[in-house]
């Protein structure tokens, strides 16, 4: 048998190693954890902007459908008020919570203002109309993708920031839950339109 004397100075020097190394891991998983909270973040903001550049669209659109639908529905003036006011609204709001509802209420006066032009067959008839119509259909279609997108991105983060370990990072991050864009109730209902 041999006899494996080490002198004093290995192993305090094996558990300083091993000390430095579990420290140098550490550190390393912080750095990943915040970097990656900085790419999700960005993420987020960056389907948000999205969002804005389509709804930008959209609030260009509106008036010249408005004007469009004032030629043969002149007399539906309430309704037409109320799809100018809620496209400022949304235009105006600031926070994300304000633009969601904002552009929920933009999105209901829309659906009365489709609904109020089937009640004219000549302004069905007419292409400016339709064209402009079809516009609007296509930008809703790019917002929904947006939004799907948006909510997709926030709900990585949102998952992130409540798991551990990475909570403890979000923590000193000072980062907050990320809102989902949700439609509110009275925008899941049917339009109803009484003539």
């Amino acid at each position: 048998m041999y006899n494996l004397l080490l002198p004093g100075w290995v192993i305090p020097t094996i558990v300083i190693g091993v000390i430095v190394l579990l420290v140098i891991i550490v550190v390393a998983c912080l750095i990943g954890t915040y970097n990656k909270f900085v790419k999700m973040r960005n993420s987020c903001e960056e389907a948000w902007a999205t969002i804005d550049v389509y709804l930008k669209k959209r609030y260009d659109l509106i008036p010249n459908l408005v004007e469009t639908v004032k030629g043969y529905a002149s007399h539906e003036k309430e309704t037409l008020e109320r799809v100018i006011a809620a496209r400022n609204a949304a235009m105006t709001a600031t926070d994300t919570r304000g633009k969601i509802e904002a552009e929920n209420a933009l999105t209901g006066t829309l659906k009365t203002l489709f609904a109020l032009s089937e009640a004219y067959p000549q302004l069905q008839a007419n292409t400016n109309f339709l064209d402009l119509q079809n516009q609007l259909k296509q930008i809703e279609a790019e917002l929904a993708n947006a939004r799907k997108y948006y909510n997709a991105t926030v709900k990585r983060i949102n998952t992130k920031m409540q798991t551990f370990p990475s909570n403890i990072v979000a923590g000193a991050m000072h980062l907050e839950k990320f809102e989902y864009y949700e439609i509110e109730d009275e925008a899941r209902q049917n339009v109803k339109v009484k003539f």
